[in-house]
């Protein structure tokens, strides 16, 4: 019997000036564990007058994980954070009560021809830390557990899995693996992973209970404790996951909380610009249905 319950294909999504692929939430599955959303952004070639201009906008209730393949992104939040995250490193903004942050091309690329491509993800929070107070942590890519086995190579971005843990300060039982290979190969974790779980197909493909199963794709385990599978040669891809919290989670435009009231408390704070300022910034996002303004 497969392992495989659920087959979810990367989907268009616009974020303003820049079209991603989105991966979760889907509608047969909100989430896998405490994973509430994944786009795939890229990879997208700009030229000299093309750039990311994400503008401030908020956030509650959520961690957000942003993971770079290829490019450079300029990233400013209320905390007073003004950081370029590079491929390869973890950016890792805790939104808690609120936080506010842009994301855009760093001034010295804005006039070249660039790529970018990554992942941007939000982790929810566990429901006693949902009014936490905001943090960021940024890690190096040198810090993150990189290892070989067999001619697999291994990075735990984030989480606790495979006996190894990452330093990014998760706030839940969570994983999130990436695992390349340049040769086919059988992998079979077995115990070694946990709670929900699932597996995106960056690139190349895999193979399962006699299933192929190429990019853009992600496979939903029914079990995280089979996890079983044959990886393709030049084949990228992430396992994620963890313990699934006991209260379902709502999310509105960038807000997540196991409460609706959270949420439109956010809302009509967003609308009264309570929320604190990234510094230097005046453009920001308008709430969804809202007109377009700038802060007076």
């Amino acid at each position: 019997m497969s392992n495989i319950s659920l087959i979810i294909e990367e989907r268009p999504a616009n974020i303003g000036n820049f079209m991603v692929g989105r991966l979760l939430p889907f509608r047969e599955k909100r989430m896998v564990g405490p994973f509430a959303f994944i786009d795939h952004m890229g990879p997208s070639a700009m030229s000299n007058h093309e750039n990311l201009d994400v503008p401030p906008h908020p956030h509650i209730g959520l961690s957000t994980l942003t993971f770079l393949f290829e490019g450079e992104v300029a990233h400013k939040d209320s905390l007073g954070t003004s950081i370029i995250i590079k491929p390869g490193q973890v950016n890792w903004m805790t939104a808690g009560k609120g936080i506010v942050h842009s994301e855009r091309t760093p001034n010295y690329l804005r006039d070249t021809d660039k790529m970018l491509h990554g992942l941007q993800i939000w982790v929810a929070l566990p429901k006693a830390l949902e009014l936490m107070s905001p943090e960021f942590c940024h890690i190096e890519a040198q810090d993150i557990p990189t290892w070989s086995e067999n001619n697999v190579q291994f990075k735990l971005i984030a989480g606790e899995a495979l006996e190894r843990k990452s330093p990014v300060p998760v706030f839940s039982p969570l994983y999130f693996i990436e695992i390349k290979s340049t040769s086919r190969q059988t992998l079979n974790l077995g115990d070694k992973l946990f709670g929900e779980s699932a597996l995106y197909i960056l690139e190349g493909g895999v193979e399962s209970d006699g299933h192929l199963f190429e990019s853009k794709l992600i496979l939903i385990a029914n079990d995280a404790k089979l996890c079983s599978f044959t990886i393709l040669e030049n084949t990228t891809i992430y396992i994620f996951g963890g313990e699934p919290f006991p209260e379902e989670r709502f999310i509105y435009w960038n807000f997540v909380a196991s409460d609706k009231a959270l949420i439109d408390k956010a809302k009509q704070d967003w609308l009264d610009q309570t929320f604190d300022p990234v510094p230097g910034e005046i453009e920001f996002v308008p709430l969804p249905n809202q007109n377009p303004y700038l802060k007076k």
